[in-house]
């Protein structure tokens, strides 16, 4: 069941890699349309421009840096955590299985085409 879609507004889900934090926002259901186009969020600790990560983000272990390598090297490849509650489909477990999930995924070209992969994985 698509639990974003049903219940009420959640929180969207920021990450500083830099920090290995993450921080919720304000979802965009609660914006007006004008803050919506002008969304960007810094990190309170460091002012680095902080990631959109998705609903079902879970972020690692603040000294887990291995773990949170792995998150950025997903998110500046296109793998988020956004989804409709369904869940946002497989990622790698480990740091060492990134580099074979990304050239597995980039087989496929448009963004359509990558969530049909990645909800057929699960």
């Amino acid at each position: 069941m698509c639990r974003y879609a049903m219940y009420g507004p959640y929180k969207d889900i920021y990450a500083c890699f830099k920090c290995r934090k993450v921080f919720k926002q304000t979802s965009a259901r609660e914006l007006d349309i004008i803050k919506i186009q002008n969304r960007h969020y810094k990190c309170p600790q460091c002012s680095e421009s902080m990631k959109d990560m998705g609903h079902d983000f879970k972020a690692p272990k603040q000294n887990d840096l291995k773990q949170w390598m792995k998150v950025e090297l997903l998110y500046n490849n296109g793998f988020t955590y956004h989804s409709c509650g369904c869940g946002s489909g497989y990622r790698p477990a480990k740091l060492s299985e990134i580099e074979e999930f990304i050239r597995s995924m980039k087989v496929f070209k448009s963004e359509g085409e990558i969530l049909l992969r990645n909800l057929t994985l699960r």
